[in-house]
């Protein structure tokens, strides 16, 4: 198991990731858990796990994050 900070940046198209901490960028707009759901699978494909391997503990309507990786 592994927890991420995750810091979601909008309107932008990237993913970087240094030690514990991810900064993405969606175009997806934060409604209706859509944007959650971008980066869950943005998140998934980097690290090649499944979708339902990764959940966000903290800050569903937040743009600061935690998210959790099962291993």
């Amino acid at each position: 198991m592994s927890l991420f900070k995750v810091n979601v940046e909008f309107n932008k198209e990237f993913f970087s990731i240094e030690k514990d901490q991810i900064t993405i960028g969606i175009k997806t707009k934060p409604i209706k858990g859509k944007a959650n759901k971008e980066i869950i699978k943005k998140i998934a494909k980097h690290f090649k796990v499944s979708t339902s391997m990764i959940q966000i503990k903290s800050g569903h309507k937040s743009s600061q994050k935690i998210i959790q990786i099962q291993d």
